[in-house]
Formats: C-alpha cells, sequence, structure tokens
C-alpha cells in the first residue's frame, strides 16, 4: 500500500470529492498545504467550500481529469471500476487509495486518535463528544459524517493530538483505520448488501476492536450479548457503559425527561453515584451514546465540568430529530433513522416530546435492507399514530422486483395504527395538510430525501 510522507505536500485528485467523508478528507489536507483536485457527479455546498478554500473541483468524471501530474488518487467505496476516472488512474499507474487507507494514514498522525463505531449513532455521539472537547479547549481535528452547527460543518481542522473521526463498517472499511481509542456503540444486523449476517457483522467488529494498541482504549456497550465476544483478544484496557448490564463501569441511574423530553440522570461509576448529567436532547439511547462519550473524557484527563458543559450545550446535528419548524399548528422533525432500532428508539423519543398524536413518513432506504427487516420496520412503526410509507429510496441498488414499500404498509396490518402507503411526495404534503391538526408532530424518516417533504410544507 502506497504511503504518503504528510512532511511533503503533493497533488492528490479525490474520485467522488463531495462526499461528505472525502471533503472533509480533502479540507485537512488543503489545510497541510497540500495540492487538491476532485470531482463529483454534481455540484454541492461541500464543493463549493473546497473550491473557496483553493482546490480544483470537476463536475462529472471523465478521464481526461485525470493528470499527470497527480501524485496520488483517492477514491470511495461507490467507485466501480469501469468508472472513467478510475480506468485512467490505472493507465497512469497512478498510486491509489482507498478513503479508509488515506484516513488510517492520517491517524498515525496524532497521539489520540478516536474512532467512533457501532450500527446506530455514530454521527451523533461524534458530535456530543466535540461539544465536550470544545468545552475542554482542547482545540480538536474533527471528521463528523454530518453538519455540526458548533463547527460550522463536517470538519474542523485543529492544531492539537487529538483525532475525533466516525467508522463506519460497511466493506469493513474501519480494518484500515488505527485509532488508539475505539467506541462501539452498539452491534447489529445492516449492510446485509455486504455483509452475511450477524455472525459476520460481529466477527468484524471483534476485528476493528483488536486493532486498537496495548496502550489503547475500548469503550464498548456493556448491555450487549455479544460483549464479550467483541472483548476477546483486546491487547487495550477496556471499559464498559450501559444501563442493563452487569458490572458496567459507566451506567447511568435516576433517569428522568423535561417537559421537552431531554434526558437527565445520576452518573454511576464503578457501582458508585458521582455526579449528575443533564442533556439537551431527547431519548434514552442518548443517554447511552452520553455514556460513551464521558468514559473517553475520563481517559483524556478531562474535569467533570466541562464534561457536563460540553454535552448539555449539544443539541443534535443535521438530520437527527432535527426541529425544522411549524406548519398549520402542527411541528415538523427530520430525522434520518432508517433501521428498525434506530426507527423504535426516534418514535420513543417523540412520545416524550410536546404532542397530541404523531405522524410518521418513512421512506425505506436500499432494497436489502427492506427485504431484511420487513417484519422488524412494521413493528418499530407501530410506536407511531399514524404511518405514511413511501417508496423505497434505491441509494446504490437497483431494483430487482422483489420487495416494495407496501410490504411494509401490508405487515403493518396486525397493530393498531392507521397505515397508507402513498408514492407521490406531492400528494404525501396534501394529505399532510388535509389530515394533521393543531399539535400534531410530524417526523419525516429516512436516510434519502424524505426530507424535502418538511421543507415544501414549511415553504
Amino acid at each position: 500500500m502506497y504511503t504518503i510522507d504528510f512532511k511533503k505536500p503533493m497533488h492528490v485528485h479525490f474520485i467522488g470529492i463531495g462526499g461528505i467523508s472525502m471533503s472533509g478528507l480533502a479540507e485537512i489536507l488543503l489545510e497541510e498545504g497540500f495540492q487538491i483536485s476532485g470531482s463529483d457527479m454534481k455540484a454541492s455546498a461541500m464543493t463549493d467550500k473546497l473550491a473557496s478554500l483553493g482546490a480544483s473541483i470537476m463536475i462529472g468524471q471523465k478521464a481526461s481529469n485525470i493528470t499527470d501530474d497527480i501524485d496520488l488518487v483517492v477514491y470511495t467505496a461507490a467507485i466501480h471500476p469501469d468508472n472513467p476516472e478510475f480506468c485512467a488512474v490505472k493507465e497512469h499507474g497512478i498510486p491509489m487509495l482507498t478513503r479508509a487507507q488515506l484516513l488510517g494514514q492520517m491517524m498515525d498522525n496524532y497521539k489520540n486518535p478516536i474512532a467512533v463505531s457501532g450500527t446506530h449513532g455514530k454521527t451523533t455521539t461524534t458530535s456530543m463528544l466535540t461539544h465536550v472537547l470544545l468545552a475542554a479547549k482542547k482545540d480538536p481535528t474533527i471528521s463528523v459524517g454530518g453538519i455540526l452547527d458548533a463547527i460550522g460543518g463536517n470538519i474542523r481542522v485543529g492544531k492539537s493530538d487529538i483525532l475525533v473521526t466516525e467508522a463506519c463498517e460497511y466493506t469493513n472499511s474501519y480494518h484500515s483505520f488505527n485509532p488508539v481509542i475505539s467506541i462501539i456503540l452498539n452491534v447489529e444486523e445492516d449492510h446485509l448488501d455486504f455483509f452475511s449476517g450477524i455472525e459476520e457483522i460481529r466477527e468484524s467488529f471483534r476485528t476493528f476492536a483488536q486493532k486498537l494498541p496495548k496502550h489503547g482504549l475500548l469503550v464498548v456497550n456493556g448491555d450487549m450479548d455479544c460483549t464479550d465476544f467483541i472483548q476477546e483478544g483486546v491487547a487495550a484496557d477496556i471499559v464498559t457503559f450501559g444501563i442493563t448490564g452487569k458490572n458496567l463501569t459507566y451506567s447511568a441511574a435516576n433517569i428522568s425527561y423535561d417537559e421537552q423530553g431531554n434526558g437527565s440522570y445520576d452518573l454511576v461509576e464503578n457501582g458508585q453515584i458521582t455526579d449528575h448529567i443533564n442533556l439537551h436532547v431527547n431519548g434514552i439511547h442518548n443517554i447511552m451514546n452520553s455514556l460513551s462519550v464521558i468514559a473517553v473524557a475520563r481517559r483524556l484527563g478531562i474535569d467533570s465540568e466541562d464534561i457536563k458543559k460540553g454535552l448539555l450545550s449539544f443539541t443534535g446535528t443535521k438530520r437527527r430529530f432535527e426541529y425544522k419548524g411549524e406548519r398549520n399548528g402542527f411541528t415538523i422533525i427530520d430525522d434520518y433513522a432508517h433501521h428498525p432500532t434506530e426507527i423504535a428508539a426516534t418514535l420513543n423519543a417523540a412520545k416524550k416530546y410536546p404532542h397530541n398524536e404523531v405522524w410518521t413518513v418513512f421512506q425505506p432506504h436500499t432494497y436489502t435492507r427492506t427485504m431484511a427487516f420487513l417484519d422488524e420496520f412494521a413493528e418499530a412503526l407501530s410506536i407511531s399514530d399514524h404511518v405514511i410509507v413511501t417508496d423505497i429510496y434505491a441509494a446504490r441498488e437497483k431494483d430487482l422486483g422483489q420487495v416494495h414499500a407496501k410490504d411494509i404498509v401490508e405487515r403493518m396490518k396486525k397493530y393498531d395504527v392507521d397505515v397508507t402507503y402513498i408514492s407521490s411526495f406531492d400528494d404525501i404534503e396534501k394529505f399532510i395538510l388535509k389530515n394533521l391538526k393543531n399539535n400534531d408532530l410530524l417526523i419525516t424518516m429516512g436516510a434519502g430525501n424524505v426530507v424535502d417533504i418538511g421543507e415544501n410544507l414549511l415553504k
């Protein structure tokens, strides 16, 4: 594998530079004095920002974008071997790295590289940890998979020895990372277009955990039935967090919620109550996320007041139970949830939010995930009072005719929930305006473009 000398800036070209992670890595290299070019299929706020910082951006991917002065090419898993730029790179004999390999090499430049992994909650937890590090004036470098107001985007280039990034299990890309501190939030079935099932996913997370050095730290969810399996062969120190597990290092007791559904709890460390924590986000899942953040902050020597200040200052990231506005007396929330566990967590949190009735517009994400979790989607969505299901968002997949959004609706018939299938966003918006009442809560939910519905209603 090609190894970058970060002390010798060169010309790096990114195929797919507009992606939220790729754009962040490009920005870090720009800050380090590298010459950056890159291409993407369409212009975006990410590409515009990079252009303003001095990157050369090309819209459209074609062989002519690959020039002889390029020293290294970085590409994502979404780039296929028949991509014209990929083919041209091979012809030119230019060294190549995947996005994950580049990030793994970047980690070696920091004393405390921190990787946040798990099936759910990576962006929220990375953002929450960012707030704590900023409160403690640690000046971290941050790469987060969402837009965080506290850093004005998805990337922050700091001057300290701390790097924080998300670590996604898809295609085992995080096995290229070199963290010293790793968080494993949860381990569940997902990305079944790549993994054969839960056993292979657990093996993947165990391999990720085993990459930690002896002087490192694994922060792992102690409520999981696979926690012991994940910990096998880990040379680093291990701390656990959770609520229901046994012998937890960090736990929460006396949990309560305010009138907005924001959580608070007594922090329990090694069986003893040591502090009281207030959050500005709702749901039991965010209490779990905050416990993992506290574990990392303790390792970094951050004092309790800065931890509490940072946690309280975090009010969420874009598309994570994000308040969008009000229309005709009802409130519009948008959420990225696209896995049954995430949906259940979001809707249970919504129940604690001020509302009359909860209406959920759900857009399934990918055919493989929809087919794998039809029954689980039906059960999770049944927490809502009313559900509108729209067509599956294909993302990287093709429709093979094996599954349809209506299959979720059919499985929901055994639950006492009002459920409707509507294909057109325009028709959904008309249906909402006709049926929602004062003080109802509307949640647009999914990892696709379902967010457009709420934004169109507000226009």
